[in-house]
């Protein structure tokens, strides 16, 4: 009978131990329940984290996927091969590292936000800033219990108090580096400069970036999709460009001034082809034509048919017609009383001056498309040729009108200039100085009293007539972007209708940029330029969207071995390409020559010891008399004539000792 009675209370014992660890459980399952998905919300907003000096904000819903995707591309494989770009993304690697250590932890995480913010630190330096949102799971805190365990024998952990807030320091014994971390609610924040983790401290209870109306803006639009986000506070961005360059170019105190925030979503394809698409605002002290611009439409992009292949920036400005960008851009400057004062101040002086109307003589016939266009020089090293280029509504009218100003300038004027006609374009000179700048201010400053050809439907403007000469040439023998298939096929990519399309051929940007460096500045070019020319063709374009700017970003990359056998993209001659070149088929035949000043009377060039090497009489820019080369010794080579650039009579040509080889008559 015992036996029986001490089996059955020992069955009561199992049943009622096991009955409370089942109770247990479920009593912890119901709490975890509670603490995950039933217990009020007390959650902060990454954002709200981020120091407010950021430069660049950038955001991933699956931080891990997306940066295994761009670590494996074949453009990051090879940056990484360049020690100034591995040293810029020293930071981001070494957390990459950390990443790979413990991938299964981070792969858990993987469907929560992180950001990654970049700040200056100092005049040179740049650091990273890192926010995870653990969101529920933060309440277990299972990474700050475990951290410990995570680290291996490579890692020591420290801590210390900061502002009632705990900071964990993480020393890698390898890299002689430490990353601080911090758990602020549901959010994790780490940096490897600590500064950063305590500016977030001080200030997440009263967010200024988070709470800016204008990055909210942005932030509403971009939306959550694709490969990751980023976002661009201009207001910093001078400071970062400053950081990696000594003569930045005014274009980066433009870009500060007149943007407020861009953001982007990213995609990166099968061939590396980096996509972006995303919002910009404008700041409320931008130059007045941006304002303009994004209250006066769109308009196709033709300006390319007469863009040289080798343009190696092409920036266009589209609206429905320049008569209303322009009805605006007044409007816009009305808001700055004293601006618009001063710029009615100067379009009456001129108009006045000249006896002209700007809206008739000049507005009016001016179409929907104007652009910028900065060109590798085929005549002068360490040069480039810039030129604006007018789509016109009517170039019969435009031909016309500028005519008419051109007779009043030459009333007005002492200046004497005759119009040069080349390859049957007439190249004339506009000697107003600052009139773009007046017109239309600082963004078109730097023509200055330049020369202008009318081509098809098109007003080509310059400061040096040899740029003419030049566009004109490659008109002719089609060598512009519209016939390019690697323009064509990358700009398949954007709307072809736009309010700001800007686009470079980098590579023809690097040789311009090269030829006007300084020596030290070429050493570092020369050693960088396989990891700058591998992103050869980029381009931007901003349509107008409620009060800000739709805009697109490409960036294409190929292999640099590909993009140095790319016609398109080969390092041209100081001389020319074989199609404008004249090539010496005889001892008579003359390469052509490109005078500065058309109102010179006599072109000389010089040998590299000084001597002359050739003089010729000019005529309104053109080869016009006797012609004579020279023997470094100062001696006769060959002598004759020239009427309208073309060779007449009888030319001569001499040994070094005067007596005649050969002679030819024309």
């Amino acid at each position: 009978m015992f036996p029986v009675i001490l089996q059955d209370f020992r069955a009561m014992t199992k049943r009622r131990i096991l009955l409370g660890f089942m109770t247990l459980a479920l009593l912890y399952i119901g709490y975890l329940v509670y603490l995950l998905v039933l217990s009020p919300k007390s959650n902060l907003q990454s954002i709200y984290l981020i120091p407010k000096d950021a430069v660049f904000v950038i955001e991933s819903e699956k931080p891990v996927k997306s940066w295994k995707k761009i670590r494996e591309g074949d453009a990051w494989s090879h940056l990484l091969k360049n020690n100034y770009f591995a040293e810029l993304t020293s930071n981001i690697q070494q957390v990459d590292t950390v990443f790979s250590d413990q991938q299964r932890v981070f792969e858990f995480l993987d469907n929560r936000s992180l950001f990654i913010s970049i700040h200056m630190i100092s005049p040179k330096d740049y650091g990273v800033f890192y926010v995870l949102d653990l969101k529920r799971i933060a309440k277990l805190k299972l990474l700050k219990t475990y951290l410990n365990t995570l680290l291996n024998e490579n890692y020591t952990l420290s801590k210390r108090q900061y502002h009632d807030h705990e900071i964990l320091e993480i020393y890698d014994r390898q890299s002689k580096k430490t990353i601080s971390l911090s758990f602020i609610k549901n959010q994790m924040i780490a940096s490897y400069t600590h500064s950063l983790v305590e500016a977030a401290i001080d200030q997440y209870e009263e967010p200024v970036l988070g709470r800016n109306l204008n990055f909210i803006a942005i932030n509403e639009k971009v939306g959550f999709e694709n490969l990751f986000r980023l976002y661009v506070q201009y207001n910093h961005l001078d400071d970062y460009i400053n950081a990696f360059s000594d003569r930045p170019g005014d274009w980066v105190d433009r870009i500060s001034e007149n943007f407020l925030f861009s953001g982007f979503h990213f995609d990166l394809d099968k061939n590396n082809t980096l996509t972006a698409n995303g919002y910009t605002n404008i700041s409320n002290t931008n130059e007045s034509y941006l304002e303009a611009l994004q209250k006066s439409g769109t308009a196709k992009r033709s300006i390319p048919n007469i863009a040289p292949k080798r343009t190696a920036l092409y920036v266009s400005y589209g609206f429905d017609s320049f008569t209303r960008f322009y009805e605006n851009f007044k409007q816009v400057q009305q808001v700055n009383p004293k601006q618009f004062e001063e710029y009615q101040i100067g379009i009456e002086k001129l108009e006045k001056f000249l006896k002209i109307n700007i809206e008739e003589h000049f507005i009016s016939w001016i179409g929907d498309e104007i652009a910028l266009l900065q060109i590798e020089s085929q005549i002068t090293k360490g040069r480039n040729d810039m030129a604006l280029v007018l789509k016109t509504d009517d170039i019969e009218k435009a031909r016309i009108n500028l005519g008419f100003i051109l007779d009043q300038i030459r009333k007005k004027t002492p200046v004497k200039f005759k119009t040069v006609s080349y390859k049957q374009h007439e190249i004339n000179f506009l000697s107003i100085k600052g009139f773009f700048k007046i017109l239309l201010g600082n963004r078109f400053k730097e023509l200055d009293k330049p020369y202008f050809t009318l081509v098809d439907d098109y007003v080509i403007f310059s400061n040096d007539p040899n740029t003419l000469k030049s566009i004109i040439n490659d008109i002719i023998a089609k060598n512009t972007l519209s016939t390019s298939l690697d323009f064509k096929d990358f700009t398949k990519g954007f709307k072809k209708k736009s309010s700001l399309f800007v686009y470079s051929n980098v590579p023809v940007l690097y040789n311009n940029m090269y030829a006007l460096a300084d020596g030290k500045t070429k050493s570092q070019m020369r050693k960088n330029k396989d990891f700058i020319i591998c992103f050869p063709q980029v381009g931007l374009q901003m349509t107008p969207e409620d009060d800000v700017f739709q805009s697109r970003l490409i960036i294409d990359y190929q292999n640099v071995d590909e993009v140095k056998t790319r016609v398109q993209f080969q390092e041209t001659s100081v001389k020319g390409s074989a199609q404008n070149q004249e090539v010496n088929e005889t001892i008579f035949r003359l390469r052509p020559i490109y005078p500065n000043d058309l109102t010179a009377k006599r072109f000389i060039k010089k040998y590299a010891t000084g001597a002359v090497q050739f003089e010729v009489e000019l005529k309104d820019g053109l080869k016009h008399g006797r012609y004579t080369a020279y023997y470094p010794d100062g001696s006769e080579k060959m002598t004759g004539r020239f009427r309208k650039d073309i060779q007449v009579g009888t030319w001569r040509y001499f040994d070094k000792d005067g007596k005649p080889l050969l002679r030819k008559k024309f």
